[in-house]
């Protein structure tokens, strides 16, 4: 997976990467003026690729775009957040 194609699915309030047959996703929700990440799920055989950060990233880059705040209720995304301080 050298390159990521991420659908956002608002009506399922997550990111999307599919490969065919599963997908890695975040799930978040949106309160208090912040989208906060829930979950972050890579199938086994997707991980170690960078299919996580892509999704929180693309994640976050809409936030942006909206104007809400990130948080990161999921341990993966607050790690990322910590590692990406242009983000906080």
């Amino acid at each position: 997976m050298s390159e990521f194609k991420i659908t956002h699915s608002p009506e399922g309030r997550r990111f999307e990467i599919w490969d065919g047959n599963s997908a890695g996703y975040v799930e978040y929700e949106i309160h208090d003026g912040g989208l906060d990440i829930l979950h972050t799920v890579v199938p086994f055989h997707m991980e170690g690729k960078g299919v996580g950060s892509a999704l929180v990233k693309a994640a976050y880059d809409w936030a942006r775009t909206e104007g809400l705040s990130p948080v990161a209720t999921c341990r993966f995304a607050r790690i990322w957040l910590e590692r990406n301080p242009a983000y906080s």
